[in-house]
């Protein structure tokens, strides 16, 4: 469609606007950025730049030759820049995306360039506040960059609320440059002195020469917003037309999941100018695998912190019942281990017991009905739930659908309920993302009372995972709280924006039926990290993997990932503080499962190569209550 835009002169002009590229089985859009050097006449370049299909336009906020001295240069009667009228504040702050001039070195040796450098950092981020742009890109630190990590902490601290600063790291730098070979060592280092502040991301530039794959993919954990990549990168096909080679294909489309902006720089060298660049781009943007229903499904919860279930204290809602009802693996997966334990336990004439503890609104007792059709056995259910609205749909369910004697329905709660015979099998969907953090041993510990001795129990086992991450994204989401308490807090979360930093790790396993005369669900574990590439440490990713019966198992531990069930989220542990580990580093982690009478609760520690304070002592900020 067309938009008439007025210029300083009153003059009509008339710009086309792009809507941003989309694949209908891709949630994600993909927006186009042209990087300008020079800009004479901004109201054609943005005319032209949108024209040309281009979503935004990054422009320098002042003449990048235009250096300026450390007194005195305010005081010229001459502007430093050129007339914010010259764009209305919609099309600066929808379209325009700043550049802060590349002779800005506050960290030089030369005292005069240092104190002019951090007076014209701040005189155009300034300027740049004042249009309301988006997002400001700032020059490349050196690998010394402590005042230039100072004089941005004070832009950030002061508040610029609707300006992102996005800092230029090249994915390479050669050994001769003034930042390091690993350009993500320098990054680390700014952000961390600026705190991870929340306002400072990542512009990434391709460069000709990638790092090795393990260090490209530390950026997936980082705030990267733009990826910048310069016409001088594409190699040109056959047919000559501009391509990249597979490794930079590679890399952009795996950055594609993190909703970068696509930033092209340079000189237009094809023909079709830089149409020819966009469409290769939205070919290969065009080549991610196809969204699954269950990618659909997590799609709006990535990165999302929630908090867990508390399925004994609350009662669930209907539409947190449907959601997982929806799950169309876990459910199967129930329904084959019932059916092999029936034909392993029961005879074809005789009848068998099954319990279903925590039956919500009857998933697992329609499962339990299908598994006694295909394996021709016998059942009499007690299904057994204690929130009483789940109740109702229950007792409806079983006079619409004509089960009949076949199941009772029981209104209690497991823990206090009587059970007027033994059960051959026992079957629950209690678990939690952590495995045991929803309380499942606490619970089939106290209903294995109705368990024959012989009985089987579905689940019979599971086991807790854990591996240490980078997320700044979620680190930030914690620390936006402003307490101790949220980062002593578990966090239910779809983990996206996100780097592993070594190899998962079993933490707590439990077994059922438990045969211990004194059933303890107390735990404590200590688990070392190899930590191969580096990075920093923002937290822990928890999984669990459970055995429902023999082979069939149930997981969200990735090496055994049940594809396409969603009915869990990985859990995050946060860190109070993040730390920096050197590659080849030794993490030692502590992680304590404890119990009292009314509630179960998590402490986790870090003991080496630095010390952490033990999270979450005595379940000060988080807990699961019975």
């Amino acid at each position: 469609y067309q938009r008439r835009d007025r210029g300083s002169c009153e003059k009509e002009r008339t710009v086309s606007i792009t809507m941003p590229f989309s694949d209908p089985n891709i949630p994600n859009k993909l927006y186009f950025c042209r990087e300008l050097n020079f800009v004479p006449d901004l109201i054609n370049a943005y005319e032209d730049t949108l024209n040309e299909g281009f979503d935004l336009l990054a422009v320098p906020l002042v003449h990048p030759r235009y250096q300026r001295d450390s007194a005195g240069s305010e005081y010229r009667d001459e502007p430093f820049t050129r007339s914010d009228l010259l764009l209305n504040s919609g099309q600066w702050s929808s379209s325009v995306v700043g550049k802060v001039s590349p002779w800005i070195d506050p960290d030089s040796a030369v005292a005069e360039t240092r104190l002019a450098s951090e007076k014209a950092l701040l005189q155009e981020l300034q300027w740049g506040s004042h249009l309301s742009i988006s997002a400001a890109i700032l020059p490349t630190p050196r690998q010394s960059c402590a005042n230039y990590a100072r004089v941005i902490n004070q832009v950030v601290q002061a508040g610029i609320p609707y300006m992102q600063l996005w800092m230029r790291i090249p994915t390479w730098a050669p050994s001769d440059s003034a930042i390091e070979t690993d350009t993500w060592q320098t990054w680390n280092r700014f952000r961390m002195m600026c705190e991870h502040h929340s306002s400072l991301s990542v512009a990434l530039e391709l460069t000709a020469d990638l790092p090795s794959e393990a260090l490209l993919r530390r950026w997936v954990g980082e705030p990267v917003k733009a990826l910048i990549i310069p016409t001088s990168v594409f190699i040109t096909n056959k047919k000559g037309y501009p391509v990249l080679s597979k490794r930079h294909q590679q890399f952009v489309v795996c950055m594609f999941r993190y909703k970068v902006n696509v930033v092209l720089r340079g000189r237009i060298r094809h023909e079709e100018g830089a149409a020819a660049y966009m469409q290769y781009i939205k070919y290969i943007f065009q080549k991610q695998p196809p969204f699954s229903q269950a990618d659909w499904f997590e799609h709006p919860y990535l990165d999302y912190l929630q908090a867990p279930l508390q399925p004994l204290m609350d009662n669930l809602e209907s539409q947190t019942y449907e959601t997982f009802e929806k799950d169309p693996v876990k459910y199967a997966q129930y329904e084959k281990a019932v059916h092999q334990a029936l034909l392993d336990r029961a005879a074809p004439d005789s009848t068998t017991v099954l319990m279903v503890v925590g039956a919500g609104r009857g998933p697992l007792v329609r499962a339990s009905l299908r598994a006694s059709e295909s394996a021709n056995r016998k059942l009499r259910i007690y299904a057994v739930e204690k929130n009483p609205n789940a109740v109702v749909t229950l007792r409806n369910m079983r006079r619409d659908e004509g089960w009949g004697e076949k199941v009772t329905i029981v209104s209690c709660d497991m823990r206090t309920w009587q059970a007027p015979e033994l059960a051959d099998i026992l079957v629950s969907e209690l678990l939690g993302s952590f495995g045991d953090n929803e309380l499942s041993p606490e619970c089939l510990d106290g209903a294995q009372r109705f368990l024959k001795p012989d009985g089987i129990s579905i689940p019979c086992q599971y086991i807790s995972y854990l591996v240490p991450i980078t997320s700044s994204k979620l680190w930030n989401d914690v620390k936006a709280y402003q307490d101790l308490t949220h980062f002593e807090t578990a966090y239910v979360v779809k983990l996206h924006n996100v780097h592993l930093l070594s190899e998962y790790q079993p933490v707590f396993e439990f077994i059922h039926p438990n045969k211990d005369a004194q059933p303890d669900n107390r735990r404590y574990k200590v688990m070392k990290f190899t930590i191969p590439q580096g990075g920093t440490l923002h937290g822990f990713g928890g999984y669990f993997d459970s055995q429902l019966y023999k082979d069939v198992h149930i997981s969200i531990y990735p090496p055994t990932f049940s594809e396409g069930m969603f009915s869990w989220f990985p859990i995050y542990f946060p860190i109070r503080h993040p730390q920096c580990l050197a590659a080849g580093a030794e993490l030692e982690v502590h992680f304590w499962r404890n119990c009292s009478a009314h509630k179960v609760w998590y402490e986790w520690a870090v003991s080496g190569p630095f010390a952490s304070p033990v999270h979450n002592p005595n379940g000060r900020s988080y807990w699961i209550g019975m």
